[in-house]
């Protein structure tokens, strides 16, 4: 596996247009501040290969929903799972997390962390990831339109991949997971691309308070049942935590 990448930092953008990106984001608006694209390599995974190391693009880049869980492809044209599984389907088509927390991590870590390295396909400024609303909807640029379903839960394949011990404790106690979007209405984005909040649904519940539910507080898991929008296997997982925590 490759080591951690130190490809520069949002403050000394090095790709072409994440620096185009940079410049929009002086206006302070949400934009889509990078586009990034894995391919399979060999890896410390159940799988012994993996597409979390994900990497900026200078091209226009074509979402679409990928189909179910189990197709072997992301909502991006181009981009691979490794182990298809447990990742993708219409739910967690694409992963989004914020540049600025990408930011807070690189400062508590001491090293640089570059726009995709946390295997998210679309890196983000101005927009609060963890803080948005599960059924929330996203439209990128003129033509795509995402929906905001779930958070990550980090796995053994994320720490080995940030080879640090302890990983996944501390991306837990942090709760700034990122989160997965389901695709509305397919079409090109490109780094540099307004992001815009059409529908923001009338509940609380947040990626942040689901990740907190699904991880370090249970007390909130009731709740995750009563959010509509919230996916399937998400609420399984709830139920089946809940179940847990009556019979112990």
């Amino acid at each position: 596996m490759r080591p951690l990448r130190a490809r520069g930092v949002a403050a000394i953008p090095i790709n072409p247009i994440e620096a185009l990106a940079a410049a929009i984001y002086h206006g302070h608006m949400a934009v889509l501040h990078s586009v990034n694209i894995g391919l399979i390599r060999p890896a410390e995974s159940d799988t012994g290969v993996s597409a979390i190391d994900k990497r900026p693009t200078e091209r226009p880049v074509m979402v679409r929903d990928p189909g179910p869980k189990g197709s072997g492809d992301g909502g991006l044209v181009g981009d691979r799972l490794g182990d298809p599984r447990h990742h993708g389907g219409h739910d967690a088509a694409v992963y989004a997390y914020a540049r600025e927390d990408l930011d807070a991590w690189q400062t508590d870590l001491g090293v640089p962390l570059a726009s995709g390295v946390f295997g998210e396909n679309l890196t983000t400024v101005e927009l609060d990831v963890t803080g948005a609303r599960t059924g929330e909807r996203w439209r990128i640029g003129e033509h795509v339109l995402l929906q905001v379903t779930a958070p990550r839960i980090p796995c053994r394949t994320f720490a080995a991949w940030m080879r640090r011990h302890g990983w996944v404790k501390a991306f837990t106690d942090r709760g700034v997971p990122g989160a997965y979007l389901r695709v509305l209405e397919p079409g090109w984005i490109r780094a540099g691309d307004p992001i815009v909040v059409e529908h923001r649904p009338d509940h609380d519940i947040t990626i942040g308070l689901i990740f907190r539910a699904l991880t370090t507080q249970p007390e909130l898991l009731p709740r995750l049942l009563e959010a509509d929008d919230l996916p399937e296997d998400a609420k399984d997982r709830a139920r089946r935590r809940l179940s847990f925590e009556v019979l112990s």
